[in-house]
């Protein structure tokens, strides 16, 4: 991939997740409208829990969110991780709160970036673990990112390789066989890629950090993905 692809794919990455973020901000949809599949839409589908990276609220997922509804999901949002700034703990602990709270089970969690940490956090909580069966994760730093060296914000910096949090989750192995990996060749934040051992690893034809979300290419996967987690657990 020359320069010039690169700068490309940069420039409308940034054009889609500033679009994305004005759109999430004045035209906010309501969450309640996802918790019940539409009335054409297949029965008995796994409930799915939506959770965004840093610095996005759950708007920013409105093209999953739209697509899983369609396919007759029931799609769970966490409004209280708000811009999900917090560390991954912090955050983990509010989403468990809320598969507590709404007794959810057999959840899927279909997440982006920073959302796909909080997840795998998630399936080492004993008291929520059992409640899900799978993680979806698109363009997550599993194995961290060398750029967030060099960055002042301790919420950056906490996708540093170096990180405690994230070293111990990528040294838990044990997971990964629940976990699918979603991401293009070329990720302008993650340089070394979004590969976890033992997961499920798809790499698509796609490139940027925020972009592929609303690929049609990523929300087949992402379908693939939770079919394959409903037939092995059938």
């Amino acid at each position: 991939m020359n320069l010039f692809e690169r700068g490309r794919a940069w420039l409308l990455d940034y054009a889609y997740v500033g679009f994305w973020q004005v759109q999430g901000f004045l035209f906010r949809a309501d969450p309640a409208q996802y918790l019940t599949p539409a009335a054409d839409a297949p029965r008995g589908k796994a409930p799915v829990l939506l959770i965004p990276g840093i610095y996005e609220t759950w708007q920013f997922l409105r093209p999953v969110a739209d697509h899983l509804h369609r396919a007759g999901h029931p799609v769970h949002v966490v409004q209280k991780l708000g811009y999900n700034r917090g560390t991954v703990e912090a955050m983990a602990q509010l989403a468990a709160g809320y598969l507590e709270e709404h007794d959810l089970t057999d959840v899927v969690i279909v997440a982006h970036s920073k959302g796909g940490l909080i997840g795998k956090f998630l399936m080492t909580m004993s008291g929520v673990a059992p409640r899900i069966t799978r993680l979806v994760a698109v363009n997550t730093p599993f194995s961290g990112s060398v750029y967030a060296e060099f960055f002042f914000l301790p919420s950056i910096r906490a996708f540093s390789p170096r990180n405690p949090t994230l070293r111990t989750l990528l040294a838990n192995l044990a997971l990964n066989s629940r976990i699918t990996s979603i991401y293009g060749r070329f990720d302008p934040h993650i340089p070394g890629g979004s590969f976890v051992e033992g997961a499920r690893n798809v790499q698509l034809d796609t490139m940027g950090h925020f972009r592929p979300i609303a690929d049609r290419r990523v929300l087949q996967e992402i379908d693939r993905a939770i079919g394959a987690g409903e037939r092995d657990s059938a």
